[in-house]
């Protein structure tokens, strides 16, 4: 199965250019859907106002070589590893869902547009890359679905219980899925099933983009380096700057700031560190 290309048997019985054209229509659907999503949540004109407010109040100008720097430890940190997970297994869930779904939508353009046809054979990475990708959303989406979810976790909600926000995993999962077990089983009978089902949970991942939180991908490193932005430039996002917690002026005007942020505080129990809620 690692071997094959799906996308090119099928071109045995549906063309490769409807394929191709289906394919092309995902891809509009992504930017029409993000479009729609920054106009009617008006995210951008909230980003870019965020910007300048922050500007103003900025202590200092961060010039252009600083933003690049802090642009690419965005990228490595934020965006590469998921840093911003502080709980190891949603992070390494998250990770094995972005690389593998990064995987997934590559070799899936490749395999249509590059190499489509029967009678030659796809290089094997690109066949390894699609069908390993979709393995990897797998494990990555069903663990984080029914094992870390908060409100199953912690909450003691069912796993079955679908929201609305659910969309964009649950669509994914479907993709990824179904379309796994239509390369397994692809020219029988249930692999038609398991294409058309394929097919169907694919244009709800991309038609839904404005419903879903398939479009917050974009905003999400923009937003990171903004963060990272406002802390160079003095501004904090509108947050008071306490300065040097060891200043005897600043302890003057705070005093608990020695009992309680010295460097031998007093001990308050466990904290984030106690048991988790898992048993509600």
């Amino acid at each position: 199965m690692f071997s094959s290309n799906p996308f090119a048997e099928l071109s045995a019985t549906i063309p490769m250019g409807a394929i191709q054209w289906f394919v092309a229509l995902m891809i509009v659907l992504v930017i029409a859907g993000t479009l729609f999503d920054v106009i009617h949540k008006r995210s951008a004109q909230y980003f870019f106002e965020n910007w300048r407010n922050s500007q103003k109040r900025g202590k200092r100008t961060v010039g252009g070589g600083e933003v690049t720097v802090l642009a690419v430890q965005t990228l490595a940190v934020e965006v590469a590893t998921s840093a911003e997970f502080c709980n190891p297994k949603r992070r390494i869930a998250h990770l094995l869902t972005m690389y593998g779904t990064i995987a997934y939508f590559v070799a899936t353009f490749v395999m249509v547009f590059v190499h489509n046809e029967s009678t030659a054979a796809t290089p094997g990475i690109w066949t390894f890359l699609w069908h390993f990708g979709c393995l990897m959303v797998c494990v990555g989406g069903f663990w984080f679905w029914f094992f870390i979810r908060a409100d199953v976790a912690a909450e003691g909600q069912s796993p079955l219980r679908v929201m609305p926000a659910d969309l964009f995993v649950l669509s994914l999962l479907g993709s990824t899925t179904f379309g796994l077990m239509w390369s397994w089983d692809q020219g029988s009978g249930f692999g038609w099933l398991w294409f058309v089902l394929y097919i169907i949970s694919t244009l709800v991942l991309f038609a839904g983009i404005p419903w879903s939180k398939f479009a917050h991908m974009f905003f999400k490193p923009a937003a990171a380096l903004q963060k990272k932005i406002t802390k160079a430039d003095g501004s904090q996002e509108n947050l008071p700057d306490l300065g040097d917690l060891s200043d005897p002026e600043l302890q003057a005007k705070y005093p608990d700031i020695p009992t309680y942020m010295g460097e031998n505080p007093p001990y308050m129990g466990l904290g984030i560190k106690r048991e988790s809620s898992n048993h509600y």
